[in-house]
């Protein structure tokens, strides 16, 4: 190849990179689309994903043709390297591994999007273009937000026209993005902002030439900052008043975190170096959050996804090793002794604050301009290395700065094209894997939106065949086994409920709702075998063992069995002991049901339906003292109730009638009383969702999978044959 054309074809591939970049800063805080299961979330992962692939294919061409490889490195490089290597050590160990795996794969590829950021990005220009492309992204996105606030809906998205939209997701999410990216258009509006100025040249932050001078960029990246800085202000406002974020509580974060690393039975080393895994923190809330939690009246019956903040996510999820990584990089970045407003409201973020993807994704980008920025004011130490390969006395590889190969070097230049190809083929191979995986995951996570969409529109057929197809796809994600189970389990009761009264099912319909209901099941087992340790999981299957209580053979004993493992993996939610108790009240077995739901009231004294169900089960089982209890506990509920009044008007009627019950006056008035409609009301005796007819010769059931409350490895999914229904 001439060398004008090899110069010219490097400069392109450069201006490719470089554009990139741009394009995904520009397009990340805008994207959003309900063709996914999460529309927005997933969507940005996407576009970074395939941003970093395409670069990675450019920078293999580009050292193809200059025939070495050359890089720029950053102090930051291994401190990256070492936490993106613990955090994929942490997946690979965690009990819910596909889980784990799942959540590292963005995490993965936006660790090397820093690596495409830091070599795409060389110059005064190309960082005022990377940077100004993620401001006016930012910008347009903020407008958005702004004009919803407004009640002025400009996109032609039904579920957006709401006053609290935005495209990141969560006002949460927007105010913390907003606050690390106001300070960057800050320094670039710095001339028009800043009254101390002067007229002397200087380097401005971003590596070029400050002067008293105005230009057109300044007074657009005025005007972004002046946008950029309200809307921080309203979403803040917003959060404050009537869009209130649910944070959890510092303590409680603190308290998992460091009970994960410590009291997780059965893999005490892997948790205290790895913690659960990586993108596993529920499983964390729910295991390791104390009684005392219940108290709070209005997070007691939420689940947290996400910790209080990101480094005590780290803590429990990655472990003492994920912790001391990550905390690297901030020694790294502590260490340049410079004071960048953005990555120091980052890192403030980081330990004060829990942090989505897109916040994670944003933190790696700041660090990325951060180390951009410095290596116009500090060469040596961010220098482009060129690698070479030697003979096996000197080590096999060389590094040395770009320009600086001496004549007397050890270079094997017979063999020196080798390593560019054989890094570029190890580079594709495994991000090649990665993205073939990844491509199978978005196919289907299209295929269950549609899913979805169908289920909404009761097409029960379409319901069945999209879930069961993206299963076969992608059989990693229990999401997909749990809600495939529950559909068989629906189409099995809509068909046996509409057979006529009195009359028995033919044998093929009988055939065919006995396989809904094995397949049900086999589904339901496949998603505690994905993630063992998801209490929605083992609630779930319970919920399908209880339907059948009656109908198949044992179905009564697993679900109990079940409903305790549920109870093993979320021990202090009341709410598991209030459906075990359901389930023994559905059996008759009136004392252990009174023991379940008396758990309950003493896990959260001022939970009224545990009460409620408590007193109904003394007044099921009859005798006088229960009866007692019974008027006992109806009572304490309508003392809890009193802010409520149709569920206080509902206690106070069912109070009336136990005490005519006690005093023997059974009436005709009495049965009338019973028999009138009362408001709605939160009270209920927990009952089975679904429940099929009692059959004479039950079916055999699957029974549930043996697991261990804390399972060391990870059973691999089983692919079920999907008979489609006759509907």
């Amino acid at each position: 190849m001439k060398p004008n054309t090899k110069k010219e074809l490097l400069s392109y591939l450069e201006n490719v990179s470089l554009f990139l970049v741009g394009i995904t800063l520009l397009v990340l805080p805008l994207l959003f689309t309900t063709m996914l299961t999460d529309a927005f979330t997933l969507p940005k992962q996407i576009i970074i994903g395939g941003a970093v692939i395409i670069s990675i294919i450019v920078l293999s061409i580009r050292m193809v043709v200059e025939g070495r490889i050359r890089l720029r490195v950053t102090p930051f490089d291994l401190p990256i390297l070492i936490f993106g290597i613990v955090v994929f050590v942490s997946a690979m160990f965690a009990v819910n591994r596909y889980d784990a795996l799942i959540s590292y794969v963005p995490l993965f590829f936006t660790l090397l999007f820093f690596f495409v950021l830091t070599n795409a990005v060389r110059g005064h220009k190309a960082i005022l273009f990377s940077t100004m492309s993620l401001l006016l992204g930012t910008t347009i996105a903020t407008i958005l937000s702004m004009l919803s606030f407004f009640k002025i809906y400009v996109l032609p998205f039904a579920y957006s026209h709401v006053q609290g939209f935005t495209s990141f997701g969560s006002l949460l999410d927007q105010a913390i993005f907003l606050a690390i990216v106001v300070p960057m258009a800050g320094y670039m509006a710095w001339p028009v902002i800043s009254p101390l100025f002067s007229k002397e040249t200087t380097q401005d932050v971003f590596g070029g030439k400050r002067s008293s001078s105005i230009s057109p960029l300044t007074i657009i990246s005025t005007v972004i900052f002046a946008v950029l800085t309200v809307g921080l202000l309203l979403t803040v406002y917003m959060l404050a008043t009537t869009q209130k974020p649910l944070i959890l509580p510092f303590v409680t974060g603190f308290q998992t975190g460091l009970a994960a690393i410590s009291q997780d039975t059965g893999r005490i080393l892997q948790g205290f170096l790895f913690g659960s895994g990586f993108g596993t923190y529920v499983n964390d809330f729910t295991r390791f959050k104390q009684a005392a939690y219940n108290t709070n009246p209005t997070l007691w019956s939420f689940t947290f996804f996400r910790s209080s903040s990101y480094a005590l996510e780290l803590l429990a999820t990655t472990g003492f090793l994920g912790l001391a990584s990550f905390l690297f990089i901030v020694y790294q970045v502590v260490k340049e002794r410079t004071f960048f407003i953005p990555i120091v409201v980052a890192l403030v973020a980081a330990f004060l604050l829990p942090m989505s993807f897109i916040l994670q994704f944003l933190f790696f980008v700041t660090l990325a301009f951060f180390a951009v920025l410095r290596s116009q004011n500090a060469a040596s130490r961010y220098a482009d290395l060129e690698f070479y390969l030697v003979t096996l006395k000197h080590g096999l590889i060389l590094a040395q700065p770009e320009g600086e190969r001496q004549p007397h070097d050890p270079v094997n230049t017979r063999y020196g094209k080798i390593l560019p190809f054989a890094f570029v083929i190890f580079v594709l191979a495994v991000v090649g894997y990665v993205t073939f995986l990844s491509s199978k995951f978005i196919i289907s996570d299209m295929t269950f939106a549609r899913s979805l969409v169908a289920a909404s529109q009761n097409n029960v057929q379409q319901t069945y065949n999209l879930q069961s197809q993206a299963i076969a796809e992608f059989p990693y994600r229990d999401t997909y086994h749990r809600t495939f189970s529950q559909t068989n389990l629906t189409i099995a009761n809509a068909i046996a409920s509409n057979q006529p009264k009195g009359s028995s099912p033919s044998a093929e319909v009988q055939q065919q709702i006995v396989g809904l209901i094995q397949q049900a099941i086999n589904y339901g087992r496949n998603s505690v075998s994905v993630a063992p340790q998801s209490a929605l999981n083992w609630n779930a299957l319970s919920g399908t063992y209880r339907s059948l209580i009656g109908f198949g053979q044992n179905a009564d004993q697993f679900a109990v069995l079940t409903n305790q493992q549920a109870i093993a993996l979320d021990p202090n939610n009341p709410q598991q002991y209030v459906s075990l108790g359901g389930i023994y009240y559905q059996l008759g077995v009136w004392d252990e049901a009174i023991r379940q739901f008396q758990l309950a009231a003493n896990l959260k004294p001022d939970y009224s339906n545990a009460f409620y169900n408590l007193g109904h089960a003394y007044e099921s089982k009859g005798d006088a003292p229960s009866l007692q209890n019974a008027l006992q506990a109806f009572q304490v509920v309508e003392s809890l109730t009193t802010s409520d009044k149709s569920s206080n008007d509902k206690i106070k009627k069912e109070i009336d009638d136990l005490k005519k019950k006690i005093a023997g006056q059974t009436t005709q008035e009495q049965t009338q009383a019973n028999a009138e409609p009362t408001p709605a009301s939160d009270l209920n005796v927990n009952e089975s969702k679904a429940q099929l007819p009692e059959q004479k010769q039950k079916a055999e059931l699957p029974p549930p999978p043996k697991t261990n409350l804390t399972p060391t490895s990870t059973p691999t999914p089983s692919k079920e044959a999907s008979p489609t229904p006759n509907l």
